[in-house]
């Protein structure tokens, strides 16, 4: 079998058992990320590390882990975070004074979870809405669990992490006052419909092996659920060099807002 017929075929297969669509991806770099994890495990064809993986529940759930990047941390980018607390947020205030805010491709619950503690200091009365989705169900389970490593809360305020973690050996358990502020949903950001009405989308470390086509189908999908005013957050080297063809205008480096008309 050709590499590029056994690369069609491992496509087609992880399509049907997982919806996740390898050609909205940038080929090269997802066929080297894969290819590797094969030959660490015996295998010279990606056909047939799928074929062993998905006999086997827990392989296969580390095998989706590793594909779709789930590599997070609590206020990653802290910098970036503080401006969110100190001027993003408080202007989206100035006009609701209940946000709806989508974390979008979740991963763990560290950026869902980072954001309720950041509301809980804002507004600790007022009861936000946080959607955070991810298209991985194994991982959206960690993250309702909500347990997490030292390593994995390396970036918090220590008073945060005292206020809101219960140690339990070498692991942090969220609060369950935190937990309560998330509404965990498993979604396919390149293929499920959006809700709209949103004040604030994050989107951030999710889209690094997508095509330039599927990005920018993205952002414009996220353009139309944001209402006006709102504003998407992206990492710190996911720039969106074209953000006025997509309607959007510059709030701040990796804050772009949907105008207000």
């Amino acid at each position: 079998m050709t590499e590029e017929r056994d690369w069609t075929e491992f496509k087609g297969k992880l399509k049907a058992k997982t919806e996740i669509d390898l050609d909205l991806y940038k080929a090269p770099q997802m066929q080297r990320r894969i290819m590797n994890l094969a030959k660490r495990n015996g295998f010279n064809t990606y056909s047939g590390y799928f074929d062993k993986v998905v006999q086997d529940h827990d392989e296969f759930a580390a095998f989706i882990e590793y594909l779709t990047i789930n590599v997070s941390e609590f206020f990653r980018t802290p910098d970036k975070f503080a401006k969110l607390e100190t001027d993003v947020i408080p202007d989206l205030l100035k006009r609701s004074s209940k946000l709806n805010i989508w974390s979008a491709g979740c991963s763990i619950g560290a950026e869902p979870y980072s954001l309720a503690m950041i509301m809980k200091t804002l507004t600790p009365t007022t009861r936000h809405r946080i959607l955070a989705t991810d298209l991985d169900i194994e991982i959206l389970g960690k993250a309702k669990k909500g347990e997490y490593t030292d390593n994995e809360l390396k970036a918090m305020d220590p008073e945060r992490k005292r206020k809101y973690f219960t140690q339990n050996g070498d692991k942090y358990l969220v609060s369950q006052e935190i937990k309560d502020c998330i509404e965990f949903k498993r979604h396919n950001l390149l293929k499920d419909n959006f809700e709209s009405g949103f004040d604030l989308i994050l989107c951030r470390n999710v889209v690094i092996y997508f095509t330039e086509e599927a990005k920018d189908q993205l952002y414009a999908n996220f353009f139309k659920a944001l209402k006006p005013g709102g504003i998407l957050f992206v990492g710190a080297t996911e720039a969106i060099l074209n953000f006025r063809k997509l309607g959007y205008t510059s709030f701040q480096p990796f804050f772009y807002q949907k105008p207000l008309t």
